[in-house]
């Protein structure tokens, strides 16, 4: 079978919800990053075969096929055709995945994978709500279902609902998801100080870093937020956060690479997703990651570094005690909870943060995964070359 390779990621910075990207169009954060991305290889962009975008919420200014309108933003060509998709906070991922299976299946050969989001203009299902209300759609995407409701009946179908109940399952207590979130800030402090991130990052509208990371927070502002539900234990502290930003990778074929004298930096080792409980939603993962480890005959231990979405610090620390990982592998360079998660960027920033620490640590191979609407989640395997 051919082989997919990622020849170049670049991403925005993370802006913090009302923060130096909050008035950026989204197809202009998705455009930024695509011109970015066609700069840093020098490839001619009339030879893309297509352009895969993720993106949440697909209302308002974020409507109308964004993929194609940030490509047509960048000031690209015209005869280059975009398509956005939608797996929630795996959007970007399953954009990647997508890209490489076309390339891979012989049918395309330079692709463009990515996503935008802009939290900031466009509210987490706030503008879908909205648009619904007047047409008498009150019930959202469950309740007005017969078939949904005779199989799940009527619990709660919210992300904050199916943490509650993996830190109760998995006896995740308050205290254990504050310092998991301490960490994640402490770390995303650190890689910023170090100027990790500078190679993968497109500096945007005067914004040159990631704006999410809190280097005064502590355990004690931690302790002091109320639980995001009543009777809970989860606070915005162990929450991630609402951004705005975007990020795109380059797949190529082996046949693209010699045409266009392009260099791979890694390999779509493996990529695959997986459902599970849609109530508690957000445990993917954990099957996810299994079935991965097994149909590529790897176990953790052939892995150098994980990148997993911190939604909430109970979804990594459930993974975690599922897996056995070691957590100094996972997320070394802190995630959403300090670095923000806008949605339908958040697979593909991911990507771009994990291609790039493998080459900064000389790892060969790194595993991404992350929980997802509907309970599902994505798995990717990268080797570096």
């Amino acid at each position: 079978m051919p082989e997919a390779y990622i020849v170049d990621a670049v991403r925005t910075p993370v802006g913090r919800r009302g923060g130096g990207l909050a008035a950026v169009h989204p197809a202009d954060l998705g455009a930024h990053v695509l011109a970015a991305l066609v700069d840093r290889t020098g490839i001619d962009p009339a030879a893309v075969d297509d352009v895969v975008f993720g993106c949440l919420d697909t209302v308002g200014p974020q409507a109308g096929d964004i993929a194609r309108t940030a490509w047509l933003a960048a000031g690209l060509p015209q005869e280059v055709p975009g398509v956005t998709v939608d797996r929630q906070c795996g959007s970007s991922q399953q954009a990647v995945h997508f890209a490489a299976q076309a390339v891979m299946s012989g049918t395309q050969d330079l692709v463009v994978a990515g996503g935008t989001q802009n939290m900031s203009m466009v509210p987490i299902a706030y503008a879908s709500r909205q648009a619904a209300e007047p047409l008498g759609l009150t019930d959202g995407p469950y309740a007005g279902s017969t078939g949904w409701r005779a199989r799940y009946g009527d619990a709660p179908v919210n992300q904050f609902h199916g943490a509650e109940l993996i830190a109760r399952q998995w006896r995740i207590g308050r205290t254990d998801m504050e310092e998991y979130a301490l960490r994640s800030h402490r770390r995303a402090v650190r890689a910023l100080d170090e100027g990790r991130f500078d190679r993968e990052t497109a500096p945007c509208a005067g914004v040159a870093a990631d704006e999410g990371p809190r280097r005064d927070t502590t355990p004690e502002k931690m302790a002091a937020l109320n639980p995001v539900v009543a009777g809970g234990t989860i606070t915005a502290a162990a929450s991630s956060q609402v951004s705005d930003g975007a990020a795109a990778l380059l797949i190529a074929s082996e046949r693209a690479l010699a045409d266009h004298g392009l260099r791979p930096r890694a390999r779509i080792h493996h990529l695959s997703a997986r459902g599970e409980d849609p109530i508690r939603m957000l445990t993917a993962p954990i099957p996810a990651t299994a079935h991965a480890l097994k149909k590529t005959g790897m176990t953790l231990d052939d892995i150098d570094l994980v990148e997993i979405n911190e939604a909430f610090a109970p979804v990594v620390l459930a993974w975690l005690k599922e897996t056995g990982a070691d957590p100094d592998r996972v997320n070394p360079n802190g995630g959403a909870i300090a670095l923000g998660h806008p949605l339908g960027a958040t697979g593909a920033r991911l990507m771009t943060t994990l291609l790039h620490e493998l080459e900064r640590t000389g790892g060969r191979y790194g595993l991404q995964t992350m929980c997802e609407g509907g309970g599902q989640a994505n798995v990717t395997i990268l080797e570096r070359l």
